[in-house]
């Protein structure tokens, strides 16, 4: 595990920054990966001649989702807020951020893709926010998904559970575009609508767009991570179920 578990390159001419998940199949967004996304996007606002970042995953899943062990009392406090620095930092991001995500995209892994400004998916895709099913909640989706599906819809995923696939998540504004290739069509979007534009103006448009997100996003969070760290980490069941999960056995739920 001691390959960097983000590949980085700088493609179409300087243009294009591509991050790609590289620890297939699983692709779990830890410390490590949380740590080299962020330093990625954090060398990459100097490029005045950047257009987009494209983040995608090797292997046939996107992510499946946070790191559950990070997940306990004793590690959670730290994981929370470097992930959420990481959503902000996306949200904020100078130029778009194109995602292309296929196969299961769950959990802390939606929410990086959530984070985007665009998101482009297979058909079958599978994404969801399956916390609730560990007697957790998904504490950046939270604040993300009424952002951009709407109240209703987004309390929908988070109290079930339930996972939606990429067609529907396109019928519901969630996702961009669907195809065959992901990752191919959101470089076809890159070189047919992004590329020929000024590097400079592309941002102002962007910053314009979405004016008010990252702000709204970031006073949500404090409020969000205060709920899960203070009141969430202090119940039974909420315990239990992560650590069922690690221990492989079924959870024991005590209603407190």
């Amino acid at each position: 595990m001691s390959a960097c578990p983000v590949k980085t390159s700088l493609e179409r001419d300087g243009s294009l920054l591509h991050l790609r998940l590289a620890r297939p199949k699983a692709n779990i967004i830890d410390a490590a990966m949380i740590e080299a996304l962020q330093l990625a996007f954090d060398q990459s606002t100097d490029n005045p001649d950047l257009r987009a970042i494209l983040l995608d995953a090797e292997g046939p899943n996107f992510s499946f989702g946070a790191s559950v062990e990070e997940h306990l009392p004793d590690q959670c406090e730290k994981m929370l807020k470097d992930l959420h620095q990481l959503v902000v930092c996306m949200l904020e991001s100078p130029v778009p951020v194109l995602v292309a995500v296929q196969g299961q995209c769950l959990g802390g892994g939606l929410e990086l893709a959530c984070s985007g400004s665009l998101l482009f998916a297979t058909a079958d895709t599978s994404l969801g926010q399956p916390e609730i099913q560990l007697a957790v909640f998904a504490p950046a989706a939270s604040c993300l998904l009424p952002e951009l599906i709407g109240r209703a819809t987004a309390c929908d995923l988070l109290l079930s559970g339930r996972s939606i696939s990429g067609a529907e998540a396109k019928s519901l504004g969630l996702v961009s575009s669907l195809g065959d290739n992901p990752q191919e069509l959101a470089l076809e979007y890159f070189d047919q609508h992004l590329a020929a534009h000024s590097a400079s103006s592309l941002r102002l448009a962007l910053r314009a767009a979405q004016a008010g997100l990252a702000e709204r996003v970031r006073a949500k969070l404090a409020i969000v991570e205060r709920i899960y760290l203070d009141e969430l980490m202090a119940t039974h069941d909420a315990v239990e179920g992560l650590q069922a999960f690690v221990e492989k056995r079924p959870a024991n739920w005590e209603n407190r």
